[in-house]
């Protein structure tokens, strides 16, 4: 009898070990105070990201997305382009995936369909301020794109 009480004691600890560590791995975004001025402007922010070479062009419209690139997204050069290449062709297709199910997505949110083709090199400041965008949005809108949490 000992023993099925003593395995019982071991079943019970490991169990509650598990749950204990399945609560811990839920994350939460903290935003600091300077990320928080940057999700609270209202006006209109105009970012243009465009490529002579390929002639790809990005017009984002976002209250606060400028403030926000300059002054808490990492620098240029930070991440590699193979790195954004990536990170880019899974948040577009998590995007448009939800651009087209406007019922369960917020169509606010997710208007148009954005046209990524990895197989073009649409070099690093397309690269880098489309991933930056996508990272500004996640952060403020409480999205995931990706199966990343949205960090800086």
């Amino acid at each position: 009898m000992t023993k099925s009480y003593i395995l019982l004691g071991i079943v019970s600890f490991t169990f509650l070990l598990l749950v204990g560590s399945c609560n811990s791995s839920k994350k939460t975004l903290v935003h600091s105070d300077e990320e928080t001025k940057a999700f609270a402007q209202t006006e209109g922010d105009t970012i243009q990201i465009a490529s002579d070479k390929t002639e790809y062009e990005i017009i984002i419209i976002e209250p606060g997305f400028n403030y926000w690139l300059r002054s808490i997204a990492q620098p240029e050069g930070y991440y590699s382009q193979s790195f954004l290449e990536n990170r880019n062709q899974v948040f577009v297709m998590n995007w448009n995936q939800r651009v087209l199910l406007p019922s369960q997505y917020d169509p606010s949110l997710y208007e148009l369909q954005i046209d990524y083709n990895p197989n073009i090199d649409y070099g690093y400041e397309v690269n880098y301020k489309l991933y930056n965008y996508f990272i500004y949005f996640q952060r403020r809108y409480k999205q995931r794109l990706g199966p990343w949490l949205p960090r800086i």
